[in-house]
């Protein structure tokens, strides 16, 4: 574990059997090894689009927002219509390499599984589009597993708390009955907003200190680890 915490570090949130707490995961970056797949095709529509050519590691650094708002973050004084070009560009790149699907990390598909059948609720939010959501959901036979999910497309871009907020109201749950998981400042920094306890994953995106600096309670090596860290905040 990158950052050893104490058992103490997260809030202890009373349950009853007829509420369950809820664990947050981002999705690209956290739960699914997507990022050669989002670099390549944004390389490749910034290619098409006769823009600026940008290292790998600047495309890297803004997986997690909305794909419009990465844009804008990659080329903040392009036109909108030059934005717009960029955009769809990626959607279809991304979409072409859909016959290789990007696979999910170690053990998450096992992690998830045991925090649903602990009596854990789950959620997504991510900065994929609601369309490009359900498509990797549908292939890996996971429409129906989580309990809610949100999208960069239906409510506001992380690193604003909007689509938090948006998945407690759904569930009728608290920001302090809830975890966020992710592996950018963004998914963190949206969790710290409005007092939600949040965990890091360091194989992401963002760096271990980044993370510690968006307040994450504890920085993990591996979705293994999640579990324990979950009872210790007794979510459940």
């Amino acid at each position: 574990m990158s950052e050893q915490p104490s058992l103490s570090f997260c809030p202890k949130i009373p349950f009853t059997g007829e509420t369950s707490g809820l664990v947050i995961f981002d999705w690209d970056g956290t739960v699914c090894d997507s990022e050669a797949h989002i670099v390549r095709a944004m390389q490749n529509a910034i290619l098409e689009a006769d823009m600026p050519s940008l290292p790998d590691a600047a495309v890297r650094n803004i997986i997690g927002l909305g794909l419009l708002e990465a844009v804008q973050s990659l080329f903040p004084s392009a036109s909108r219509a030059q934005w717009e070009t960029v955009v769809e560009a990626y959607s279809r790149h991304y979409i072409a390499q859909e016959q290789n699907l990007p696979e999910l990390f170690p053990n998450a598909m096992s992690v998830l599984t045991g925090l649903r059948d602990s009596g854990y609720k789950l959620a997504v939010a991510t900065g994929k589009s609601r369309r490009g959501l359900n498509r990797i959901l549908d292939a890996l036979d996971l429409a129906d597993f989580f309990d809610a999910t949100r999208t960069a497309d239906e409510t506001r871009s992380k690193p604003h708390p909007q689509m938090l907020r948006e998945l407690l109201s759904e569930l009728n749950l608290s920001a302090s009955q809830a975890l966020m998981v992710g592996d950018t400042t963004y998914d963190l920094d949206m969790a710290t907003a409005i007092d939600m306890p949040c965990i890091g994953v360091s194989y992401g995106v963002h760096s271990v200190d980044q993370l510690r600096n968006s307040g994450a309670l504890a920085v993990i090596d591996g979705l293994d680890e999640l579990p324990a860290l979950v009872a210790a905040c007794s979510l459940a």
